[in-house]
């Protein structure tokens, strides 16, 4: 497996988390994914073990029925006990004008301190989907007018576990989609402040944004992503956004839960976009074993 890649989950895999488990029964779901990610070689170029995308692996398992871990020692936000999003201050005074006026638009990578703070707060308060906690690799960006008010926030984090018309589209199979999955960075959020009113900023800010974040992903976890994705409910938007910054429309979910495991849940139709981030995407998102 090379550093960074998603390994293939095989039932060998499998059966082995599930002595892991089983032989320790007083380890949490850190101690173990650590201790999975040592044994399996899984971690960044720099080292570093990547034992949060493995919870997230162990997550998936465990909700599908494949192996029982030990109660989470925190709650998560989807079970309603997570830290509330503390919500800031801050200037809603309306912006409406030419995009020419606001530029050049300056673009922060947040991390930390205040400017998470206000991030987190203005997705809490006004994106439909709220702020959620971020597991695994992530890119967080806010974007200024050239005068320092605050425009717009988005979020990059985990593609996909499976997506139908985005794995026919890139040509993966089971264990291709598997290694590639971290090479690819799902835009969950973008909000812009609906107090501003600017004609072709989205459009404009997703570009400049599509310019940097290879970049930004190898200088913050040691290596590139190669294709970025989102999903646009249908009933609540167009994806004009999107389809004004050359992504590319590769289909519609089903609405049914993924993976297979909740075959009857009917969840929102979303259209499938993605945007390439280089010429060869198909190549690497295979491993290069073609």
């Amino acid at each position: 497996m090379g550093l960074g890649t998603r390994p293939e989950i095989t039932e060998e895999k499998v059966e082995q988390i599930r002595n892991i488990i089983a032989e320790n029964p007083t380890w949490n779901r850190t101690k173990i994914s650590k201790h999975i990610c040592k044994l399996w070689g899984w971690q960044s170029p720099n080292g570093q073990l990547k034992d949060i995308s493995c919870r997230d692996v162990l997550r998936e398992l465990d909700k599908a029925g494949k192996i029982k871990l030990p109660a989470a020692l925190t709650p998560s936000r989807t079970s309603g006990n997570s830290d509330k999003v503390k919500r800031l201050d801050h200037d809603m005074t309306p912006i409406c004008a030419k995009l020419s006026e606001l530029r050049p638009l300056q673009i922060n990578v947040v991390t930390s301190g205040k400017e998470l703070m206000l991030f987190k707060s203005l997705i809490e308060q006004y994106h439909y989907l709220r702020y959620d906690r971020v597991i695994g690799e992530n890119m967080k960006y806010m974007i200024y007018s050239c005068d320092g008010r605050p425009l717009s926030c988005l979020l990059f984090g985990s593609a996909a576990w499976s997506c139908r018309v985005r794995d026919n589209f890139i040509g993966w199979n089971k264990s291709e989609r598997m290694r590639g999955l971290s090479l690819i960075t799902n835009n969950s959020r973008f909000l812009i402040a609906p107090w501003v009113k600017v004609e072709h900023l989205a459009s404009h800010m997703l570009s400049l944004v599509v310019r940097r974040i290879a970049n930004d992903w190898q200088h913050k976890y040691g290596h590139p992503v190669y294709c970025l994705e989102t999903y646009v409910e249908i009933d609540r938007f167009r994806g004009t956004c999107y389809q004004a910054a050359n992504w590319i429309h590769v289909g519609r979910t089903t609405g049914r839960g993924r993976d297979g495991g909740h075959h009857n849940a009917i969840l929102p139709i979303k259209d499938v976009y993605l945007y390439p981030l280089t010429s060869q995407y198909k190549k690497i998102l295979y491993g290069m074993e073609r």
